[in-house]
């Protein structure tokens, strides 16, 4: 091949790497009965699932690049643990994190697909906190934003606005806010690696400990595979100390070690907000840069 003839080609190859990154880049979203799909590229990325029998909404699956979930759907030792979500017990006497819906439900009556397709998907959820025979302590607005910054990482923003509808006392829970459950195959338990932005491992190391962000990450199919939790700095207890268990879950809250040693108190008409940035990424939390993309989160 003459070198006119080599340089033509590369310059094809790199056109079509360049608009294969584009497309892998390119959301779409489908609202079906009581979720959103949402897929990345080709790739079936999550469900939001917000059906009325559910204790809540949650994400499930979450689908790491190799097109298997990085999260888990409860089990019989833990069946409160739904993937990807946001609850909270002890609330005013109810329970809106486990058991019977008769104890309390977050409650999704609207949700919105803003954005269906492009760089970014938009969800818009509207949740009232309700169970039989007692008046409603909590409304909730999420905002939820999904996109694909480059290849390899996927990323869901979570801003939830809580508005207290009365005084609001949560007791001393560790059944509290915003939570993940990892596959078990990513689990320390079963040699994955839970490391927090300080660089502390595990659940012996980061269990009550305040922090910007945790990242699970463990082996998966040839290559690796991972999900941080990083808390936005203007969400209010920021940093919160994280409940942490090896077997995989994580939840960065506040209401296990409140300021008040009794629990939380929230007044009538008082909102809370809250912003999450999840990062479901292709290798450990060093090789997915989650501190770089924490320090660029934090100034958004």
């Amino acid at each position: 091949m003459n070198p006119l003839g080599k340089t033509t080609l590369i310059l094809w190859t790199l056109v079509f790497f360049a608009m294969d990154a584009i497309a892998q880049e390119q959301l779409r979203a489908e609202k079906i009965g009581d979720r959103i799909d949402v897929y990345i590229g080709s790739l079936f990325f999550t469900s939001y699932r917000f059906h009325a029998d559910e204790k809540y909404p949650y994400f499930y699956p979450v689908n790491g690049p190799s097109g298997t979930s990085v999260t888990s759907m409860r089990n019989g030792t833990y069946p409160h643990h739904s993937s990807l979500f946001f609850g909270c017990d002890k609330v005013n006497g109810g329970n809106y994190w486990q058991e019977g819906l008769d104890r309390g439900q977050i409650l999704s009556i609207r949700e919105d697909l803003e954005s269906s397709e492009g760089d970014q998907i938009k969800i818009h959820n509207e949740c009232i906190w309700t169970r039989p025979g007692a008046s409603a302590p909590i409304k909730d607005e999420r905002v939820i934003t999904i996109s694909s910054p480059e290849r390899g990482i996927f990323q869901i923003d979570f801003e939830i606005t809580m508005e207290m509808l009365e005084e609001v006392f949560i007791e001393k829970t560790n059944h509290s806010l915003f939570s993940g459950r990892m596959d078990p195959d990513l689990s320390v338990t079963n040699g994955g690696v839970m490391v927090n932005a300080e660089g502390a491992s595990a659940e012996k190391e980061t269990f009550g400990e305040a922090s910007a962000w945790v990242d699970f990450s463990g082996p998966r199919l040839e290559g690796i595979e991972g999900m941080a939790i990083l808390q936005h700095p203007s969400s209010k207890w920021y940093p919160s100390p994280w409940f942490t268990r090896d077997y995989g879950f994580f939840s960065p809250t506040p209401m296990y070690w409140p300021e008040n040693e009794k629990g939380t108190r929230l007044s009538k008409g008082e909102k809370v907000t809250l912003r999450y940035r999840v990062l479901v990424h292709q290798g450990d939390h060093l090789e997915s840069k989650i501190k770089e993309r924490f320090d660029t989160y934090a100034k958004e």
